[in-house]
């Protein structure tokens, strides 16, 4: 009985530490490890190296948040609006920058920056509200509306269309719809007039949600590398039958307007309808990860590069017969621009240069010049 219970106290007192060269290689396998077992106190300084990390292990997924430049789309928060409300509008640019109306119909709208009742927990303090101000429930069949956002050919060189190496595309957007059911996405590829379509479901009406769609890869045409218009995002808000009839086209084909908008709700049918945008943004991979904010200066350089507004007043200088003047852009242009401002006595505005211009004035006048914009959007 002494013996026995010496050995016990012997047991209890040797030391149970586990060495490392306790352990045989590949025993510790991450189906004993528990949840969270192993946290970043566990993790000795310096410890998780390259050369301990097996080729494909960090997926984009897993470096959510890191690096900068991920997000394709421009003004994606909705944060730069240049333009200001603009009512009753069918087809064109509007309030937010970057993203226009395009369509058809007797429907109109007024397009606004809205900056309440947003997504402010997900940090999106402004959304792009469509508030449909003209009804229209009589569909022809080649009747369409869509909110568009086009890119330039040179920005869309590394996902590497038309190659064997052709990447995916992942959007993802909040969106508040007053209609429930399908709505359609569309990616649309100008240089090569190909398509492809996705549709999303809106749950519930005038709820915020948020979609996330991916669109494979296109190993078919190549992108233009120049500053014109090679690709387009359409987020549509009705179709007619030319447009809806058939199956919808969710592989890149040569484009078909048969089936690009398949079951399509009209969002356009009630004067009391508004739809809402925010939260954008569009990355190569399969993965939707967080979304990249970027400071308001930052946006708004890069919108201006297609929009850009002076406020304030120029005067240009009177000559003996002419009223001449210069103006300049503080960011140059995609191309070269429109240019339009506000000033009596009929003043021109010659806007043939990316970097500037002048004004001119025959005979003499020399009134104040406002609100110089240069427009060189796609």
């Amino acid at each position: 009985m002494a013996t026995n219970a010496k050995n016990l106290a012997e047991l209890l007192n040797t030391d149970t530490t586990v060495a490392v060269g306790d352990i045989a290689d590949g025993s510790v396998t991450t189906a004993k490890l528990a949840a969270d077992a192993v946290t970043a106190a566990k993790l000795a300084d310096d410890s998780v190296v390259t050369a301990n990390i097996v080729d494909g292990n960090v997926t984009a997924v897993k470096t959510t948040g890191v690096g900068k430049g991920k997000n394709m789309i421009i003004n994606g928060a909705m944060q730069i609006g240049q333009r200001g409300t603009i009512t009753g509008l069918q087809d064109g640019y509007g309030a937010l920058d970057r993203f226009h109306l395009t369509g058809n119909t007797d429907a109109r709208v007024t397009i606004s920056k809205h900056t309440s009742s947003n997504v402010p927990e997900q940090g999106f303090p402004a959304a792009l509200k469509i508030d449909v101000t003209t009804a229209d429930t009589s569909i022809a069949s080649t009747d369409y509306h869509y909110l568009g956002y086009k890119f330039e050919g040179r920005h869309l060189q590394h996902i590497k269309k038309g190659t064997s190496n052709a990447e995916s595309l992942t959007l993802q957007f909040w969106v508040k719809s007053p209609k429930t059911g399908t709505h359609i996405v569309q990616l649309f590829d100008q240089d090569n007039t190909r398509g492809i379509s996705k549709l999303y479901t809106v749950s519930s009406a005038n709820t915020w949600e948020k979609k996330i769609i991916t669109f494979a890869g296109d190993t078919t045409g190549t992108m233009n590398d120049d500053n014109n218009y090679s690709l387009q995002i359409y987020w549509w808000l009705l179709a007619g039958s030319d447009y809806t009839t058939g199956s919808l086209r969710t592989s890149w084909d040569s484009w078909s307007s048969n089936g690009t908008a398949a079951g399509q709700v009209n969002v356009f049918d009630n004067t009391s309808n508004d739809f809402y945008l925010t939260g954008v943004q569009m990355e190569v991979g399969t993965q939707a990860t967080d979304f990249e904010h970027r400071s308001y200066g930052e946006e708004l350089q890069l919108c201006k590069r297609y929009y850009e507004l002076l406020t304030g007043s120029t005067y240009p200088t009177d000559y003996s017969t002419a009223t001449l003047g210069n103006y300049f852009w503080t960011v140059e242009k995609r191309g070269q621009p429109s240019v339009t401002g506000t000033a009596s006595g009929g003043h021109t505005f010659n806007g043939r240069y990316v970097q500037g211009g002048y004004i001119y004035k025959n005979p003499a006048n020399h009134n104040s010049v406002e609100n110089i914009a240069g427009d060189s959007e796609l």
